[in-house]
């Protein structure tokens, strides 16, 4: 289209001069958000939003920019002179009205922004209620537009019939709104500016098609199994998983003993749930970064690499696309591997960028893998967002482990295995041995004594000072495993100890409960210091995993010892204190009812679950629909912002940081970091930065100076000499 004087123009592209205009650009991008926003229950109230979010752009100050600078960031201009996300927010209030009309406002300001508060708090002039009084100026300027585009505007009657009744849903329904019209807008302007951009996100093959695939792949596993009693059992639970997956739509637990093969058999369960009920995609959850690669690598190895999309921190760059970097934004793929912090933290999220595939987590199968490891003080914004998403959005959602908490306040669920099928007993592979006295320590020379009696055992200990103070009395070939260890450093020692496991060769472990999920390792005998239930039975995972032991009428040994000092303060104490109080009872540890007494004990324990969201999200929905959304998604935070990631000296880093030290960082260069790094407590990392053990390369940028510090047995040795305690877990 070529622009005359007349033509009210939204982007003109670079290289060409093509332009689109306004027009053209509102009307694409509420096509798109119409189709996005269909499992909502909402495409009039998208479409509204799509017809107004760039109205703004009418005005002759933007015109007269985009024409002399023939190409521009619309989201850097939205900061200057015009703000023309306010104009159209404003003009929705004016058009629909005080209610209607603010939903739709929180859309439209924040398409680039973000998602505002309301009332002024930090945001200042960021808040919803500034930017609507501002946005009064900006819609005078525009109003032949806008008289124009109000007969294009749909009517509004009410929300849908989902949200009558339930103010609690009402912020998760306008963040997913917001998801639509961002992700909309975003692929619409990527269309006409990039065009060779669409065809990059497409070519997936759909869930029936790799359903096929799963398939012909679980069928040669099994073929090839050896016949042990194990894998029959790992096929029955394959089979009910099948046979389940016909039920409708809703809550799921998915309860099976580890080493069970839930993996596998969730996924079975997902896919053919997917295929019956047209779910759209399939999303796996995992609670650790530490862990995600091996979920991700057997998912890419059945179905292919370019059908599985992994969206985390730690992703290796060589292993990364442009189809999938183009993915992860808006979780447009069949299958999509994630974490807790990543799905979690979205669904209450701000940010545009975070938001933006929140849409197409509807009408999906969600597995939650260890579903214990949600945090419980979030446990309450946790769950509600997930009965919300199953209540209204189609989802189904699997929460799978082997110890399957009692989440307060979440609806009921149907359990996928049935009691009937006995697998704790069936697949009984160790004997757990609590400790007579419960209160009766043992100091760090005897447990050494007691762990040298074996050749082959693992020891998990609750801090990395207990796993540095233990490994350092322990015979020299002892090894250490803990999170002052970077992830290729811990990865290499994995790999290690995977081998001589194989080939039966003497091996001692140290190690935090970082090697408690996701670390396929198989130890004949190990010991775990005093800690919740889920700890023990995460641990007991490790002994005797594949039951070889079994068919020598063994089981493996988990001696669970009360250690020299309790636990640290915080989350992992209070599991420590809910164990005491139950072995003062009559108390079986690998017994699944026993789960459920402990979670219940555990959470009455916390004292902040996260109650406080409903003030931000929900207290103020009737009658003014004053959300603090920006508020909200600042203080949700998985993993509290206490830690300060440290690049390390070890293997290929050296190269690395060479590089980061001349060009500063990039996104590849600090991807491949990731692999580098330890997190420390940031008082640690401030006070061995004044020792000049850590230098500042560049704003919040932390690496190792001093080459001794960091040591190939024990990873980063910060307790070496006087340097203070990391109270660190992992």
């Amino acid at each position: 289209m070529d622009a005359d004087a007349h033509t009210v123009i939204a982007h003109i592209r670079q290289g060409d001069g093509k332009i689109q205009s306004l027009d053209e650009h509102q009307q694409g991008t509420a096509l798109l958000a119409e189709t996005f926003a269909h499992p909502l229950r909402s495409a009039e109230w998208i479409r509204a939003a799509a017809l107004l979010h760039d109205c703004g752009k009418a005005d002759s100050l933007f015109q007269g920019y985009i024409r002399r600078e023939n190409a521009m960031d619309d989201s850097a201009y939205d900061e200057g002179r015009v703000n023309h996300s306010t104009a159209g927010a404003r003009l929705a209030v004016d058009y629909y009205g005080p209610c209607a009309g603010r939903i739709l406002a929180y859309l439209i300001a924040g398409h680039h922004a973000g998602l505002a508060d309301y009332y002024a708090t930090e945001t200042g002039c960021g808040s919803l209620q500034h930017r609507l009084e501002e946005g009064k100026d900006n819609v005078a300027r525009i109003r032949s537009y806008t008289d124009a585009l109000s007969h294009a505007l749909p009517p509004l009657t009410r929300p849908p019939s989902f949200l009558t009744g339930r103010p609690d849903d009402y912020h998760l329904w306008i963040r997913l709104l917001y998801s639509c019209l961002v992700d909309a807008d975003f692929l619409d302007t990527e269309a006409f500016m990039q065009p060779d951009k669409p065809a990059m996100r497409m070519g997936y093959l759909p869930l029936a098609e790799l359903g096929i695939i799963f398939d012909a792949y679980m069928e040669e596993k099994a073929r090839t199994a050896p016949k042990t009693a194990v894998n029959a059992i790992r096929q029955e639970i394959l089979a009910t998983c099948r046979l389940a997956a016909k039920q409708a739509p809703g809550l799921y637990t998915l309860t099976v003993p580890t080493g069970g093969g839930k993996t596998l058999s969730g996924m079975a369960f997902a896919l053919d749930h997917a295929a019956y009920h047209k779910k759209r995609r399939i999303i796996y959850v995992i609670p650790y970064t530490s862990i995600i690669e091996q979920t991700a690598n057997t998912l890419m190895k059945i179905f292919g690499e370019t059908n599985v999309v992994e969206h985390h921190s730690n992703m290796e760059p060589e292993k990364e696309t442009q189809r999938s970097r183009l993915a992860s934004e808006n979780w447009d793929a069949p299958v999509i591997v994630t974490t807790n912090v990543q799905f979690f933290e979205s669904l209450y999220a701000a940010k545009s960028s975070r938001c933006r595939k929140l849409h197409n987590i509807a009408d999906s199968v969600v597995i939650l893998d260890e579903a214990q490891l949600l945090p419980p003080d979030l446990l309450t914004p946790c769950v509600a967002v997930m009965n919300q998403l199953v209540r209204n959005y189609g989802v189904t959602m699997v929460l799978s482990t082997a110890t399957q908490p009692a989440l307060p306040g979440l609806g009921t669920p149907t359990e996928i295995i049935p009691p009937g099928m006995n697998l704790y007993g069936r697949l009984k592979r160790t004997d757990i041995r609590m400790p007579t006295d419960i209160h009766a320590a043992l100091d760090w020379p005897s447990l050494a004594g007691q762990l040298q009696q074996h050749d082959c055992v693992l020891c998990i200990v609750n801090s990395r000072r207990d796993c540095h103070e233990l490994h350092r009395i322990m015979p020299a070939d002892t090894i250490h495993l803990s999170g002052l260890m970077c992830g290729a450093h811990r990865s290499h020692v994995i790999a290690n100890i995977k081998q001589a496991l194989e080939r039966k060769q003497p091996i001692r472990v140290i190690s935090t409960q970082l090697v408690e999920s996701g670390v396929d390792i198989d130890f004949p005998v190990v010991y775990r210091a005093l800690a919740g239930l889920d700890s023990i039975a995460q641990a007991a995972g490790r002994c005797n995993r594949e039951g070889r032991l079994n068919d020598d009428g063994k089981l493996g040994e988990v001696h669970v010892i009360v250690p020299p000092r309790p636990a640290p303060p915080g989350l992992l104490r209070k599991g420590e204190d809910t164990m005491k109080e139950l072995h003062a009872g009559d108390m079986d540890p690998q017994q699944p009812e026993s789960y459920r007494r402990y979670f219940e004990l555990f959470y009455a324990k916390v004292n902040n679950t996260g109650l406080q969201f409903k003030d931000w999200l929900v207290k103020n929905v009737n009658p003014t629909l004053a959300f603090q959304f920006r508020t909200a998604a600042a203080n949700f935070k998985l993993i509290a912002e206490t830690q300060q990631p440290v690049i390390v000296r070890y293997g290929e880093s050296d190269s690395l940081i060479a590089r980061l030290r001349l060009a500063g960082p990039s996104r590849d260069l600090m991807r491949q970091l990731q692999r580098y790094t330890v997190n420390l407590p940031t008082r640690v990392a401030a006070r061995l930065t004044a020792d000049g053990l850590l230098e500042e390369l560049s704003d919040g940028i932390f690496v190792q100076t001093m080459p001794g510090a960091y040591r190939k047995d024990i990873g980063f040795d910060v307790f070496k000499e006087s340097l203070p305690e990391a109270d660190l877990i992992l």
